[in-house]
């Protein structure tokens, strides 16, 4: 016997799966994979940093680093993926929109070549706000975390 309160959890979503759920395209696109997704709490995204990507030309030229804002808004990304995955139908023509972020810390550069796994957690959902918090890892090592909000809207 299933119970009806169970907790949904999905294997992962691919690239193509991301792109039908966050209307955001390269370069801006952040997350290649999401997987250990568990609907309505936590997932964790996959990012594959590479130095063709067109931030690495100025940022920096003689050592590339992925800038901070670009990771925290890979957590950005995830979270919205999550959000729009546990609301379901009911998140058919309504977009996530980043609202805060606090605490974010960096503590080790990212850099082409790294595979950051990106992992969010559903702190607070009331009605249409949902805070997070999420933390960064390359090599299991924690680079970055923050704590962020978004708002769903129409």
């Amino acid at each position: 016997m299933t119970d009806t309160n169970e907790t949904s959890y999905m294997d992962t979503l691919d690239i193509l799966e991301i792109m039908k759920m966050i209307p955001h395209r390269y370069p801006m696109l952040l997350v290649d994979k999401l997987q250990d997704i568990v609907v309505g709490v936590s997932a964790t995204g996959i990012k594959n940093v590479t130095m063709n990507e067109p931030q690495f030309q100025g940022h920096f030229p003689d050592r590339p680093i992925m800038p901070g804002v670009m990771i925290v808004e890979a957590m950005a990304q995830t979270a919205g993926v999550l959000v729009i995955k546990s609301l379901g139908e009911e998140s058919q023509g309504k977009h996530v929109l980043f609202m805060s972020i606090d605490n974010a810390r960096f503590r080790k550069p990212v850099t082409p070549g790294d595979t950051m796994h990106i992992k969010v957690a559903v702190k607070q959902h009331r009605g249409a706000v949902w805070r997070f918090s999420g933390i960064v890892e390359v090599d299991g090592n924690k680079v970055s975390e923050a704590d962020f909000s978004a708002m769903i809207v129409d």
